[in-house]
């Protein structure tokens, strides 16, 4: 009798772990999207293609798999604390299944923090009625991830910003050649996009662009 309840609370045990590992699996792309650097990679590199005046080069299957392979260069550190301080001891039953996911947490919660605003912090810290302790680590998540990830777009969207300068002269200075010229029919776009593309390629961009997103982590 002893032995059947332990095999069916055996059972249920494993039967409840493989249903947290489904859910987990289904919430990784938003975890991947709310949690890392995900999305200040993709927007970036989007803006950087309407810039340079390219609809669909690179395509969108290149952008969000470059945005991937870099998030996961740069969360590499927070990936080999997770896999040694949860994953690990978890596989070798030294802690529970809610001990693993506390201590998992741990390090993302860090690596959002430091990427977080104190002034987006602060706004969402006031709409859930709390004040800011001492200790950031102490902050819930579910404050922590809407106000990461408002800084994230923001710092996505100055560094657009930033991006488009350059690019944006060429086009001015483009069509006042072309007006001046008398060439009025003529669309500026199709001129400037080949120096464009030349001004990218000359100043190394791609590897000063993917050198800025890393070192913007850090």
């Amino acid at each position: 009798m002893t032995d059947s309840i332990v095999s069916i609370n055996g059972t249920g045990m494993q039967t409840l772990e493989i249903l947290v590992l489904l859910t987990l699996i289904a919430l990784l792309p938003s975890i991947l999207i709310m949690m890392t650097s995900f999305t200040r990679i993709v927007i970036v590199l989007s803006l950087l293609r309407n810039a340079l005046g390219l609809q669909q080069t690179p395509p969108n299957t290149v952008i969000i798999g470059i945005a991937l392979f870099l998030s996961l260069f740069i969360m590499q550190p927070v990936i080999s604390d997770i896999d040694q301080n949860a994953y690990q001891p978890y596989k070798a039953d030294q802690i529970t299944q809610e001990q693993a996911i506390e201590q998992a947490s741990v390090p993302l919660k860090q690596f959002m923090l430091k990427q977080t605003k104190i002034e987006s912090l602060n706004v969402f810290l006031k709409f859930a009625d709390m004040k800011r302790p001492a200790d950031l680590m102490k902050v819930p998540m579910h404050v922590v991830v809407p106000a990461f990830m408002t800084s994230e777009l923001s710092r996505a969207f100055l560094m657009g910003f930033l991006l488009y300068i350059p690019f944006l002269v060429i086009d001015i200075v483009v069509a006042s050649v072309l007006m001046s010229m008398g060439m009025v029919m003529l669309p500026p776009s199709m001129i400037s996009m080949p120096f464009k593309l030349l001004l990218f390629v000359v100043v190394n961009g791609w590897e000063l662009l993917f050198s800025t997103l890393v070192s913007s982590f850090n």
